[in-house]
């Protein structure tokens, strides 16, 4: 929550989530079939509208669209020929190619009895007689029921005439035998799960087979504890997490693996605006309150890298405290915190509101170290084989389409809205395109600010897993328990899922790498994943800490 100390930015967020627009625009016609209905332009407009039926519902009937008289005689109209009109009449236009089709997605859902419990519910023949009750839960039902029957009308009203389902959406190679396909996944609001959240509004979930709702989180703790709960399929989880879980370190433990890399670089160092021609360097951070994501994070790892090359002390000379990334800024203009290694689009968003400047990019301290990451649970895996290889092939193509800068203006769209980002698209886009001020007067264009490469590399988990046991972050030694220097390796090996990874990029056309293991340059030093241990001991020996 933004602290009523915050400038005033309702006419910003005004603009963004205005309802206003030209009605001309909701009358043009479909690129696909020819026909009259909702534009491109009217769904984003319906993006920012409240996504829970009972927001929208009394507003609905004020408004004509849901008459109560419709209800009523609803009750008297039976199951037969609701199915007839909906699917033939409706669907099919009356248009022996169209109701072609319509019977043909029929076939698929096991004939009309299954497709219109599909599309209505099991209680199909009770679905008109339960909305005339006032009760939050019929009139819920209501809602969500009609959205998915509207989804299977608009699929046949968008569909070509002269083709099948099978022929205008041919499932992929490995979309078959699905043993799931409802997934919740969550996501913290950040543009480093970019894959993951593009591909609900893209459809990369829907082309291999999946009714996937992603799922806002408000911190890392809280997919992690929803994560051992078994609340959620999957995850956007940070790269370190997965290899702190699996060892029990923060929590209980609880095998997690990471299936792909989400982004590589996209975070930064951003400093209050009091600040403004104090902090040149790391030694210049003495004395902070720095907010990091999760203890478990790149950020705070990355951060004690920095901080140390400059004679800081991460545990004595500053305090680094864990801030869910949606306060940051809050807490920066109220001075809990003065500075923050937060992912974006919280940097570019501090910049947006004059709260503060952006003093580092990470890739500057690591070109192409690995941030967030798509991951499931051991147990999870091991029950949805099928499912989990063919969830990570989608992230994988949807993390090769966001490779594309050409492709960034049309997701940063996507992704900016209410259910996902709820942040003003220009700053979503200065973040993806690297087109930005940096809060000092500066234009910049670095256009690998963030990237997306979903690569894996085991000398990203080694160099996680030196600075585990470098850094120590639960102070009681069980990180150097776990990882010796002939168990690094191991540790990489068991957490990060680098050969399907590469098989299912393969699969995509991609061309991963055939290594899985690379030397890494920092910008204070090079690490060897050969020798994890040594580059600890340099480290330590070098910088005291």
């Amino acid at each position: 929550m933004i602290s009523s100390s915050l400038p005033d930015t309702t006419s910003k967020w005004d603009n963004l989530n205005s309802l206003g627009g030209n009605l001309s625009e909701f009358n043009k016609l479909c690129a696909s079939c020819g026909k009259v209905h909702l534009t491109s332009e009217h769904w984003k407009f319906a993006e920012d509208m409240p996504k829970d039926p009972i927001d929208m519902i009394d507003d609905l009937v004020k408004m004509g669209v849901y008459k109560p008289n419709v209800f009523k005689m609803a009750d008297a109209v039976n199951a037969a020929d609701l199915r007839k009109t909906l699917f033939l009449k409706m669907a099919g236009k009356e248009d022996p190619k169209r109701e072609k089709l319509v019977l043909e997605l029929a076939r698929q859902a096991g004939g009309l009895e299954n497709a219109f419990a599909a599309a209505f519910g099991e209680k199909a023949g009770e679905f008109f007689g339960d909305v005339v009750s006032s009760s939050q839960f019929s009139r819920r039902r209501f809602l969500k029921n009609l959205a998915v029957g509207a989804a299977l009308v608009s699929l046949a009203n968008c569909a070509p005439n002269n083709q099948t389902p099978e022929e205008s959406a041919e499932a992929p190679p490995g979309a078959e035998n699905l043993e799931k396909t409802d997934l919740k996944i969550g996501f913290i609001p950040i543009t480093c799960a970019t894959p993951i959240i593009m591909s609900e509004p893209l459809g990369f979930y829907s082309k291999y087979g999946f009714d996937a709702q992603v799922v806002k989180m408000p911190s890392w703790g809280a997919v992690r504890d929803s994560a051992i709960a078994g609340e959620l399929d999957a995850y956007h989880m940070l790269a370190p997490m997965p290899i702190a879980m699996t060892l029990g370190l923060g929590s209980s433990s609880f095998g997690v693996k990471l299936a792909s890399i989400e982004n590589i670089n996209g975070q930064a160092i951003t400093v209050a605006n009091k600040y403004k021609g104090k902090v040149n360097g790391p030694a210049d951070f003495k004395g902070f309150v720095i907010g990091v994501p999760f203890p478990y994070s790149m950020h705070n790892l990355l951060l004690r890298y920095y901080l140390a090359t400059g004679g800081i002390d991460p545990d004595k000379d500053v305090k680094i405290r864990p801030v869910p990334p949606p306060d940051s800024i809050a807490q920066l203009v109220a001075g809990d915190i003065d500075a923050y290694l937060m992912p974006d689009p919280f940097n570019q968003r501090a910049v947006y509101e004059e709260a503060g400047y952006i003093h580092k990019l990470t890739k500057d301290l690591w070109t192409g170290h690995p941030c967030c990451a798509f991951a499931a649970s051991d147990n999870w895996i091991a029950e949805h084989p099928n499912t989990f290889r063919s969830l990570n092939k989608a992230i994988i193509e949807a993390a090769g389409y966001a490779k594309n800068p050409a492709n960034r203006p049309e997701i940063a769209k996507a992704i900016s809205t209410r259910a996902f980002l709820n942040q003003p698209v220009e700053v979503v886009e200065a973040v993806l395109t690297g087109n930005f001020e940096d809060g000092l007067g500066n234009k910049k264009s670095i256009p690998d600010r963030i990237d997306f490469d979903p690569y894996p590399w085991q000398s990203f988990a080694n160099w996680i897993s030196s600075q585990l046991v470098r850094w120590d972050l639960q102070g009681d030694g069980k990180v150097k328990e776990a990882i010796k220097e002939d168990t690094y390796d191991t540790v990489g090996k068991e957490v990060f899922m680098t050969d399907l990874a590469r098989e299912l990029a393969q699969e995509l056309g991609q061309t991963p790498p055939t290594e899985i293991y690379r030397t890494e340059t920092l910008a204070f030093d090079t690490f060897d994943p050969d020798n994890p241990g040594n580059y600890v001991d340099e480290q330590i020996k070098k910088y005291g800490v």
